[in-house]
This record gives structure tokens, sequence and C-alpha cells, in this order.
């Protein structure tokens, strides 16, 4: 199942894709304040051109677990992209996500963005607790 991940930010939101396989992740891209219109058009092609099956989008939550303002953005964010699309639209936990992308680019001298990265990170934890 190809999968696409979506760490979502007001400035930045990250994006990463499977392959069709859902085994290996890669990430895609970072669209500049995906909720402005140019933004929403700029994800909206995405999605049309990588056709993912289903589309995850990041809960960001503090380390005891508990939702912040930023929860809720996402949330709403991830409901309102549920309504433009036709395949499922999944929030999924992302805590440490963008601590994990920092450490992964520092050891490997990648030079992709932080925020596709985090989204990369988020999808790689999604795709390794698929059954």
């Amino acid at each position: 199942m190809k999968v696409l991940a979506l760490d979502h930010g007001t400035v930045r939101t990250g994006v990463a894709v499977s392959d069709p396989t859902g085994t290996i992740a890669r990430p895609l891209a970072v669209i500049e304040r995906v909720e402005s219109a140019a933004g929403a058009r700029e994800l909206d092609l995405l999605v049309e051109r990588e056709d993912p099956e289903r589309i995850i989008v990041g809960d960001p939550r503090h380390l005891s677990g508990a939702a912040g303002s930023q929860a809720d953005a996402a949330r709403s964010f991830a409901g309102r992209l549920g309504s433009r699309v036709e395949v499922p639209v999944e929030l999924v936990d992302e805590r440490l996500s963008t601590a994990e992308a920092r450490r992964r680019a520092r050891e490997s001298g990648s030079d992709s963005a932080i925020d596709s990265l985090a989204a990369c990170v988020l999808l790689d934890a999604y795709l390794a607790a698929r059954p």
C-alpha cells in the first residue's frame, strides 16, 4: 500500500512517500504554508501525482501524550484534507520525529529538508508498525 506522510506545520509541511508496496519511505518535498490557497493547491497536485492509497498526518503530542495547540491544528488540517481527497486520512503519533530527523541528517549528511525527513521518520514508524 502506497502511503503519503505529512509532517504538518504552520510555515512548512514536510512530505514523504512510500513505495507502492509500503516497504520503503523516502523524503519527497516541503510545502510552504500548506494552509494557504497556493499551498493547498500544491498539496492537491502532489496527492494527485503520487496517487497514495492512504495519507497519514503527524499528530504532535507532548512526551506525556497530552495534546497541545499544535495537535489541534494538525487534527483540523487532517479533517479538512480528508474532505478534499478520496483516500483515508489518518493521524499518527509523531513524538520526537523532528529530533530523530535531525539525528539522521547529521549521521548521513543528508541535504533533504528536516521537515521532509521528519515526515519520512513518521512514515518509517507507521510502516514498521503495520502487520
